[in-house]
């Protein structure tokens, strides 16, 4: 019996061992999770459109350069004679008033009421709108907007007296109107922009400011005759003449009156403000210079005829501060703009009824006699540069070239070198 016990523990033992040595057992395999699939990647930004480049011109916004109408062009001084003629636009009509320029464009309407938008780097119409029937202005721009201010003297079939007028906003890109504003006496003030404000007179003697956007008018002053002549800016007031012979200073977010001061004739000139003065013209045959905050009488300097021209004001390097103005009595004058004294004066041969424009070392302005334009030396008053066309304001510029403006035709005058 216990040699069975031993033989079966033996059997144990030999059954257990096997199971626990030789043969591997195997666990089963852990499951390990997946990892999450991978976020998709973000879309690639959408590229930033790439802004517009910036106008390679200097601009010339409104009727005599800048606000203040001062005329005087600050960077010319690569743009002196001599210069010759790159392209020519007739456009067939009387420009009684030159063009404004923004992003190498030229704005302009003629006598006719066509309202123009011209490449100033090939001469190329952009658009041509007809607005009215009779025009004799500048228009302004308002960059903001985009937006370009012309007024008519009429929009009657056949007019050539004013009456029937308006006030047209365009569309700088397209011609397009988008508002107008009628004037019953018709306008030749060339407008002038700041802010969000339009100001323009008309021939029944009421000066406006419109909002620029969309036309509400903001207020009217009412002067004592037409205003004929373009409004000046500058501190914040609204400077002009009238046909009642008095020259105004208007609060230009009121319209209310600051002074208002008296001259001999009639004031056709659209003023100059400049060095604490307001420089004008006046069919009595004197330029005045009023202080700004006044209304006092600074000088006056008598002509003898009648000076229907705006002035041109600039320091001049050498010389100083000095008003260049033209008069029916067939000269340029050139005076102290501090004290009135005369610097010198240059026969023209005719009448000089347009304004005169100092652009670098030369001051250019048309002979309505002898249809021609000119150009003298700022210090001297000798002549320079001459051209067989022209009538009454003869040139502005881009800052690359001149453009001059003769009775019907528009050159561009590219520098030599």
């Amino acid at each position: 019996m216990a040699g069975l016990l031993v033989a079966i523990g033996v059997a144990v033992v030999v059954l257990v061992l096997p199971s626990s040595g030789s043969a591997r057992h195997r666990a089963p395999a852990a499951h390990v999770a997946a990892p999450p699939p991978a976020p998709p990647l973000p879309p690639p930004p959408t590229p930033k459109p790439k802004p517009r480049p910036a106008p390679t011109d200097d601009p010339w916004l409104f009727y005599g350069y800048n606000l203040a109408r001062t005329r005087a062009f600050p960077n010319g001084a690569k743009l002196d004679p001599p210069l010759q003629v790159g392209w020519r636009f007739h456009d067939g009509a009387l420009l009684e008033f030159p063009p404004v320029i923004y992003d190498n464009t030229l704005y302009f309407e003629d006598y006719n009421g066509w309202a123009s938008a011209l490449s100033s780097t090939n001469g190329h119409l952009i658009w041509h709108r007809r607005i009215g029937t009779l025009a004799a202005a500048s228009p302004a721009l308002d960059l903001r907007h985009k937006i370009a201010f012309f007024v008519l003297l009429s929009n009657s079939p056949g007019a050539r007296v004013g009456g029937n007028g308006s006030v047209v906003a365009l569309s700088m890109k397209t011609g397009k109107v988008v508002w107008s504003h009628p004037l019953g006496s018709g306008s030749e003030s060339s407008p002038v922009v700041h802010g969000l404000s339009v100001f323009l007179g008309d021939q029944g003697g009421t000066v406006y400011s419109f909002r620029t956007y969309d036309g509400h008018l903001n207020w009217a002053f009412h002067a004592g005759g037409a205003v004929k002549g373009g409004p000046a800016f500058a501190h914040n007031t609204i400077y002009f003449g009238d046909y009642g012979a008095r020259v105004y200073a208007v609060n230009a977010a009121n319209g209310r009156e600051i002074w208002s001061a008296g001259g001999g004739g009639s004031f056709y000139s659209t003023p100059a403000v400049a060095f604490g003065r307001v420089y004008i013209g006046s069919t009595s045959g004197a330029v005045y210079a009023f202080w700004a905050n006044s209304g006092a009488t600074a000088w006056s300097a008598s002509t003898g005829a009648y000076v229907y021209a705006s002035p041109a004001v600039a320091d001049i390097p050498g010389l100083g501060p000095t008003v260049y103005i033209g008069s029916y009595d067939g000269h340029i004058y050139a005076y102290n703009a501090e004290s009135g004294g005369l610097r010198w004066s240059h026969a023209a041969g005719g009448r000089v009824d347009g304004s005169a424009t100092v652009v670098g070392k030369v001051v250019y302005y048309s002979d309505l006699g002898s249809n021609t334009s000119a150009g003298l030396d700022v210090r001297s008053g000798r002549q320079v540069f001459g051209y067989p066309d022209g009538e009454f304001t003869p040139v502005i510029t881009d800052g690359k070239v001149v453009f001059l403006i003769g009775y019907s035709t528009i050159y561009q005058m590219v520098p030599k070198r």
